[in-house]
């Protein structure tokens, strides 16, 4: 039976129009898939180098003036300056930096290294929702005596290529940083407790010692029960980075933003962008090759149309008749996936060596997942294939 019709299908083949098919739909396919890779190799430069805050957050604050000082005037926003904000048009929410009303001071061990640190310090807190941190590492029991710690990562560095360097110390790399034990010491209302500080990463993007909410509140309620201050910054989460209305906005109320993250937000967004209509155009070229190639497989039943009626009177079922058809399009689809994948992982080091003199730490992603699309796309465009051919001969067989 597969010989008979393999014949036919042999005879009336066209290979200029299965040659176009594989062609757009290999180009389609690479495309798309390249696509997705680039983003998730290129992405973390601009915001997976700081994995706790992928968003597009903004961290704002007043801007500090030498008349301002002398004048006694504070840089904490009101309840009403940050009610303003939360109505803008661009801003998806606002959260506010919470720091300590009381004293705290860290010692700080490097085991194995000799090396003893102590230092009065700081903390601050933003609400939860803006850490994007695995809970069972963020989270705070007045019952465990461990602070988890987000450390800006310019400290690392700091330790690193100064103080390290130049007392012929070990450097550190973030992986190491279960060498570091941080002793935490909590004075206030007249109550002095120690406590254990664990590192739970470093930050690029916060300029600022960074704990959870939670032992934020408790924290100031136990010992500083009757401070009460109002935030000098906020974290703003924007629709938009790239919306003009921003900058305008800000200069107007002479807000500045962090190390010009407004900037960063930018370009990530940008990024998103390119990347998509490139993503778009892939699409589109696969969604061509897949209308190419069911006008070909159209046409070679239309041409072996009384053969396939004679099979069909003769006893052979429907599903019969349209396996070697769809046996062609899944080989076909097979091999484009293959194909593209392997195109892929060869263009991949065309752009990841560069990628990695942008960032020190860059941190490209497997490209497994991005198989697994493929993988996906395949099943998805065999099957459709598989439905559309099964259709046509059914309506042979009914007609």
């Amino acid at each position: 039976m597969n010989r008979l019709i393999g014949k036919l299908l042999r005879r009336h083949i066209s290979a200029g129009q299965l040659t176009a098919f594989f062609l757009a739909n290999l180009s389609g396919m690479v495309i798309v898939l390249l696509s997705i890779q680039f983003y998730r190799d290129v992405a973390p430069v601009f915001t997976g180098s700081d994995s706790f805050m992928k968003k597009d957050y903004i961290i704002a604050g007043k801007k500090v003036s030498t008349l301002g000082s002398l004048a006694g005037k504070n840089n904490t926003f009101s309840a009403g300056e940050i009610d303003e904000l939360k109505k803008q048009p661009f801003t998806h929410s606002v959260g506010a930096f919470t720091s300590t009303q009381f004293s705290v001071s860290a010692g700080l061990t490097m085991e194995g290294t000799g090396v003893q640190l102590s230092t009065a310090m700081f903390f601050e807190s933003v609400p939860d929702n803006y850490v994007d941190v695995k809970p069972d590492k963020w989270h705070f029991d007045e019952n465990t005596p461990v602070i988890p710690i987000i450390v800006p990562r310019n400290y690392l560095n700091l330790y690193n290529f100064g103080f390290a360097q130049s007392r012929n110390l070990p450097k550190l790399s973030e992986g190491l940083t279960g060498l570091i034990r941080l002793d935490v010491i909590l004075r206030g209302n007249g109550q002095v407790k120690q406590y254990k500080g664990s590192i739970a990463g470093f930050s690029n993007r916060l300029n600022t010692i960074l704990v959870p909410q939670t032992f934020m509140d408790w924290a100031n309620k136990t010992f500083a029960p009757h401070a009460q201050a109002e935030p000098s910054r906020l974290i703003v989460e924007v629709k938009n980075p790239a919306d003009p209305a921003i900058a305008t906005y800000f200069r107007q109320k002479r807000y500045e933003t962090e190390d010009g993250k407004l900037d960063a937000g930018k370009t990530a967004h940008f990024l998103r962008l390119i990347v998509g209509i490139v993503l778009a155009v892939g699409v589109f070229i696969s969604a061509l090759s897949f209308y190419i190639l069911m006008l070909s497989i159209f046409l070679l039943l239309q041409k072996n149309t009384t053969q396939l009626e004679s099979l069909l009177l003769i006893g052979y079922t429907p599903r019969q008749v349209a396996l070697p058809y769809q046996s062609l399009t899944t080989g076909l689809n097979l091999l484009v996936l293959a194909l593209s994948t392997a195109i892929v992982s060869l263009l991949r080091p065309l752009y990841t060596g560069p990628v990695s003199q942008l960032s020190p730490q860059p941190e490209m992603s497997s490209i497994l997942p991005t198989v697994c699309i493929g993988i996906g796309l395949f099943i998805v465009v065999s099957r459709i294939n598989a439905i559309v051919i099964k259709r046509k001969v059914n309506s042979l067989f009914l007609h």
